[in-house]
């Protein structure tokens, strides 16, 4: 589906860039544009990759015109790019807006003057029932790239999105925090040991993408139905893995934060298709037109269950210590450590 296609990672110098440059790279796609303010990280993925293929593009999703300019021919863009630290958005959340809302819709207006075909934009459960400022401006970025589909024909350009829980392992991510502090001698400091969050890996998080990339219609969103496990337990998993004695510190729910996160509203519930191992919430056509709901409403509900990290599968220490050794990250980790 990518053969002699150009694809564009706003971002595209984070985690999840890195994650689809190693799926793609040795396929027949034309080429990968990687979009991104710093050249710092794009000057280090360039010796890494040492790959053709990859274009490196410098500009900021708040800037429309460095946008435009770098979506000629482009066929389909993945939007990564945003704030995504709770903490600093919380401190500065107006730059949270300039990025997460203005930006995002700058770059799907670039991609719909350029005739960009589809643009999946990437999102997080903390968008679902937001209490921070990263949620909400995430929650408002759905807003904004559902109302946008409806502005242009789905047969020019596609636009549709994905929602995700944490990324085991990705920067700024607790995994990494565990390990340093194993690594220091430090007791590892959780917040709440019964708090829950979804894990998944970064080659997950690319088939979520893609899935929504081959079945998204205008204003979809799409989760992947993930498991979950609580804090402690991803303590004391990494604890086993590293063969560490650490002792671990409660420190208590940091601000910004919840016991559990959702991946979907009871609302979304509502309308949401089981897809297998994805759930597709098609997008609210209705308009400005009022007086009809006024008549109608939706008396099932009361009897819907938000899906979060609280009722989704648990896992279990050893469970946790399973999908974690799977990942490339942990392995070099260990690997340095028996050096």
């Amino acid at each position: 589906m990518f053969k002699d296609k150009t694809l564009m990672i706003t971002g595209g110098t984070g985690s999840f860039g890195n994650a689809v440059l190693k799926r793609f790279l040795n396929t027949d796609i034309k080429e990968i544009r990687i979009f991104s303010r710093d050249e710092k990280k794009q000057d280090d993925m360039r010796k890494l990759y040492k790959n053709d293929k990859i274009k490196f593009y410098i500009g900021d999703t708040r800037d429309y015109a460095s946008l435009k300019n770098s979506m000629y021919g482009v066929d389909y863009i993945f939007h990564a790019a945003a704030l995504k630290q709770v903490p600093s958005c919380e401190f500065f959340p107006l730059e949270a807006v300039n990025t997460n809302i203005i930006g995002s819709e700058n770059v799907m207006s670039a991609a719909i003057s350029e005739g960009v075909k589809k643009v999946i934009c990437l999102s997080t459960d903390k968008a679902a029932y937001p209490v921070n400022a990263m949620g909400i401006s995430k929650a408002m970025m759905e807003k904004v790239f559902i109302a946008k589909s409806k502005t242009v024909h789905p047969n020019k350009t596609t636009i549709c999105g994905t929602r995700y829980g944490n990324v085991m392992a990705s920067r700024g991510s607790v995994i990494p925090l565990f390990i340093e502090q194993i690594k220091k001698g430090q007791p590892l400091s959780i917040t709440d040991g019964n708090m829950t969050r979804f894990i998944m890996s970064l080659d997950q998080s690319v088939d979520l993408v893609l899935f929504a990339f081959e079945q998204g219609q205008a204003g979809d969103l799409f989760v992947q139905k993930s498991p979950a496990c609580t804090i402690n337990d991803l303590a004391d998993a990494i604890k086993k893995i590293f063969n560490a004695s650490n002792p671990i510190s409660e420190i208590g729910i940091r601000h910004g934060e919840k016991m559990h996160e959702t991946l979907l509203t009871k609302e979304e519930m509502a309308t949401a298709i089981d897809m297998g191992n994805f759930y597709r919430v098609p997008a609210d056509k209705r308009d400005l037109n009022y007086d009809k709901y006024f008549l109608e409403g939706n008396s099932q509900l009361y009897n819907i269950q938000e899906y979060n990290s609280s009722n989704t599968q648990r896992l279990t220490v050893d469970e946790v210590v399973k999908k974690l050794l799977e990942l490339d990250y942990i392995k070099e980790e260990l690997a340095t450590l028996r050096i």
